[in-house]
């Protein structure tokens, strides 16, 4: 069997990355034994809520090797999403706008990574001799599996876990979405670049709508926006949907708040710029679409995996948390008799809180 010269393939998949678009990439080994204890531990909490896919495949999740035989090593990749001047804190303080999270305002993140990402697994194996066993049998990922992607990329360098549980880098922030291909050429490891530089700041978790973080470095799923608006199915707890606002698709509260963002890189993919408007949309336009609009205009968008049952659901709420408007009270009553009894339900109440602005005010001073 010929050798290649790992050192030598290392350096050219940093390049091939770079050529491919990643901002950043680095190399570890599989071992996740810290990362697997405290993910049972959050699982034993309770915190992923309806997610029951995070509790499934056993070990797979924090054993690559057991998910694909062979692994030795993983290369963990980034790629800067955030678009430029979205002006996301006027939107966000808007009540008559819906607030769509950033990754989300453009084509789907998962088809493009994970193109690139074969792309240099291809490479990979093209500059592996012929003779090299397994080749051909690196594997991209992209939250297409069960595989423990902050863990993996933590030890590859590419940042920190913050205390939102997000990978922070210092020179970037966190605007960037993560991707591995799982390889069985044991590639030099790198020890991580980025230490835990949270200090003292506490920022995110105050600045959390839903108080959704039990303590630092610790999210409780089942109270997070992104969650509720996203991974939930069913109905939306009443005592979420007043702190929820006019977040219609996740929430980037943590994030927007985080003081490493001021070195945030926008994307240079065009494919992650807004589309359709939705960066700056009317919730009353947006819950007037009919299924037919809704399906053309998130085609090839994550927007699309909630499905037009989970979008007039969402936007009903933030219709609910919106000053009171004859034309919001319309838009509500001519939808109902023609919705969901999920939706009839978050209409019910967008309702009641339109109808009943003295309310509204007590729960606004509440807040205060």
């Amino acid at each position: 069997m010929t050798q290649p010269d790992l050192h030598q393939l290392a350096s050219d998949i940093k390049r091939w990355g770079r050529e491919l678009g990643f901002q950043q990439l680095g190399i570890t080994d599989i071992e996740l034994g810290d990362a697997e204890i405290r993910l049972k531990e959050w699982l034993a909490k309770g915190y992923h809520g309806s997610m029951e896919w995070l509790a499934a495949h056993g070990n797979k999740r924090s054993r690559p090797a057991e998910l694909l035989p062979g692994t030795v090593r993983v290369i963990s990749v980034r790629m800067n999403y955030l678009p430029g001047d979205t002006q996301q804190i006027k939107i966000l303080k808007d009540p008559t706008k819906a607030y769509i999270s950033r990754y989300a305002l453009g084509r789907d993140y998962h088809k493009l990574i994970r193109k690139r990402l074969s792309q240099l697994a291809q490479k990979i194996d093209d500059a592996l001799p012929e003779d090299y066993p397994l080749k051909g049998q690196n594997r991209a990922f992209v939250d297409s599996a069960p595989v423990m992607e902050r863990p993996l990329a933590e030890k590859a360098g590419l940042g920190w876990t913050g205390k939102h549980t997000l990978i922070i880098n210092s020179e970037v922030g966190s605007w960037f979405f993560l991707g591995e291909i799982f390889t069985f050429v044991p590639l030099p490891v790198e020890k991580p670049e980025q230490p835990n530089q949270c200090g003292e700041c506490t920022a995110c978790l105050k600045v959390c709508p839903t108080d959704a973080f039990p303590r630092p470095y610790e999210l409780d799923a089942r109270r997070c926006i992104s969650y509720l608006t996203i991974e939930n199915k069913g109905s939306i707890p009443e005592e979420f949907r007043d702190p929820i606002g006019n977040r219609v698709f996740g929430c980037d509260d943590c994030q927007a708040i985080c003081p490493w963002n001021k070195y945030a890189q926008f994307t240079n993919e065009t494919d992650f710029l807004p589309r359709h408007g939705l960066a700056d949309s009317d919730l009353v336009s947006l819950f007037n679409w009919s299924e037919e609009e809704f399906l053309s205009r998130t085609e090839g968008s994550a927007i699309r995996r909630i499905g037009y049952e989970g979008w007039q659901r969402n936007l009903a709420v933030g219709l609910g948390n919106a000053p009171s408007d004859a034309g919001i009270i319309e838009a509500l009553t001519a939808k109902r008799p023609i919705v969901s009894a999920l939706v009839q339900e978050h209409i019910d109440w967008a309702l009641l809180q339109q109808m009943n602005p003295a309310r509204r005010r007590k729960r606004k001073l509440r807040a205060e």
